[in-house]
């Protein structure tokens, strides 16, 4: 699951972990700093850009990608591990690593999460009130980039009410997981 900063990717998420028996939630490992709140191991993993460098030449990532300014990946070891389980991984990643998943795993199932305008998105960054006003005019330029490659995905949903938007991502999950 991809879409722009803000767009409500990590709602979703809890809504479909809440809601979806047998889909885990994969971490990322990220180069940025924790917002206040956020725990390493929980939202992510917070590792120093050597390490990520390190691991990325080790060939440890699944997928990765320069955002914002930053690193952000998705461990092999992670998503494999829980597949062997027999569970559905849902991954949040940015529309770079959701590319390069489609690469190495075709059958992974891709789902877009679209702001209703780009009005819409550049109200929320605001009122979420984590990142800097340069950091928002970053964050807009990439989602006008993110929102051009939608098609590339199996599925759009998009996020103008939180109630439709996790019924949607559920019909999706209950009908791929089949």
């Amino acid at each position: 699951m991809s879409g722009p900063s803000g767009v409500g990717k990590g709602t979703l998420r809890e809504h479909a972990l809440k809601n979806i028996p047998d889909l885990v939630y994969s971490i990322s490992c990220t180069t940025r700093q924790p917002r206040t709140g956020e725990t390493d191991g929980v939202e992510y993993r917070f590792i120093s850009h050597e390490e990520f460098e390190a691991w990325i030449s080790q060939g440890l990532f699944l997928e990765h990608a320069h955002v914002h300014g930053e690193i952000y990946g998705t461990l092999k070891s992670d998503v494999e591990s829980q597949l062997n389980l027999g569970k559905s991984v849902l991954l949040e990643i940015d529309v770079q690593g959701a590319l390069q998943v489609r690469e190495k795993m075709p059958e992974a199932i891709l789902i877009f999460i679209a702001p209703p305008s780009v009005d819409a998105l550049r109200d929320r960054l605001l009122n979420r009130r984590t990142d800097s006003p340069q950091i928002i005019e970053l964050r807009l330029h990439n989602a006008l980039r993110e929102l051009e490659l939608q098609s590339e995905y199996d599925y759009v949903i998009v996020n103008d009410d939180l109630d439709f938007a996790s019924r949607k991502l559920r019909e999706i999950f209950d009908g791929e997981m089949r």
